[in-house]
């Protein structure tokens, strides 16, 4: 008998922060929300977001692409029905339509892994991993270097191996780099995030105040679009370059990869459109010897690293930890393993959906 999927829904939750956040400062997330059930009655939940607003948009894209797609559909595999939905946005570009495709392939992999009893690191393939989270919550580009280095220490203490400021090319960036750099520990590794915000003068000029204190990266110097800036700079920095969280799909990224422009890929689950196209990101970043260390939400990444040994760093930026219900988290030693419950093992906190939920 041919199993279906008999209910699919799409939401819109819109989830206030406690006050502006990271490097962007964002003060509220819009989080899709996608659930599915087959005809054997397994159930699949997912999520994609939006950061900065816009979440009505990719939520009526998700609506679309369910109804037309995959409402009363025979199941399939996953990766089959990512190129299904892929391949409707021909026409259309990758945009909204991305980000509306990632929330649909979260439910269906939950799903998907659910009806094999697995979880989702085997479902994908793979095998569990343990590895190492790096803290990055409770930075900001305008923080005192007294406050930055108190948020750091809390991160060593927790076990954690390395931390990531936040930064903005300006002179008060030397300032933070070096107090946190001082008040570390031996052992713990110092990363700075940039969020596009220099141009090329300002980010070779920050490269070396992080080359001074023997940075592990330097992440998003330059716009995502600004390729020969990147290729620019990896030829004349001493710190390794990360980007990837505003790039959409693989094909942003594989020239930047083929030049030798990037170090570190930093895909992001809404940007890349999903677990399946995150996965060949790392499958293609492995090919050429590259790390990948995906942007937050270590407790869904966790799974992915089972399956592509590329994957080397989780990041602890608790940003939708707070709706889920018992989110995976770090041990003493600073390290993070996946859950052996089947599917991706992550489940919305008692209310959320009451108090998140958004009318269209």
């Amino acid at each position: 008998m041919t199993t279906t999927l008999i209910k699919t829904a799409a939401e819109l939750w819109e989830f206030p922060l406690s006050g502006p956040t990271g490097g962007s400062g964002i003060t509220a997330v819009d989080v899709i929300v996608v659930d599915l059930e087959d005809s054997d009655g397994v159930t699949g939940t997912g999520f994609s977001y939006v950061l900065g607003g816009g979440g009505r948009t990719v939520t009526l894209a998700a609506r679309d692409m369910l109804d037309r797609f995959v409402s009363g559909q025979e199941i399939v595999p996953p990766q089959a029905l990512w190129r299904r939905l892929a391949g409707s946005l021909n026409r259309l570009g990758r945009g909204v339509g991305y980000l509306a495709i990632a929330a649909i392939d979260v439910a269906m992999w939950d799903l998907y892994a659910k009806r094999q009893g697995l979880p989702l690191y085997a479902a994908l393939g793979g095998v569990a991993r343990t590895l190492p989270v790096y803290g990055s919550g409770g930075f900001g580009p305008t923080q005192d270097p007294d406050a930055a280095v108190d948020r750091a220490l809390e991160y060593a203490d927790r076990g954690c191996t390395a931390v990531k400021l936040r930064v903005a090319g300006a002179s008060a960036d030397l300032l933070r780099i070096q107090a946190v750099a001082e008040a570390l520990p031996d052992g713990v590794d110092i990363m700075a995030d940039a969020n596009e915000k220099c141009d090329l003068a300002r980010a070779q000029w920050l490269s070396n105040v992080l080359a001074d204190v023997n940075a592990l990266w330097f992440e998003e110097p330059l716009p995502a679009h600004d390729t020969n800036g990147f290729a620019t700079l990896a030829q004349n920095s001493t710190v390794p370059i990360a980007t990837g969280e505003h790039h959409q799909g693989a094909v942003e990224l594989t020239h930047l990869m083929s030049e030798r422009a990037v170090s570190i890929l930093q895909p992001d689950l809404a940007m890349m459109g999903g677990i399946t196209e995150c996965l060949r990101l790392a499958h293609i970043a492995e090919y050429h010897n590259l790390v990948v260390s995906p942007h937050f939400l270590p407790s869904l990444f966790i799974h992915v690293a089972g399956a592509a040994p590329s994957i080397r760093w989780m990041e602890d930026f608790p940003l939708l930890e707070p709706m889920f219900d018992a989110p995976v988290d770090m041990d003493a030693h600073g390290n993070i393993a996946p859950p052996d419950t089947p599917g991706h093992g992550i489940s919305w906190a008692d209310g959320a959906r009451e108090e998140f939920r958004t009318d269209l």
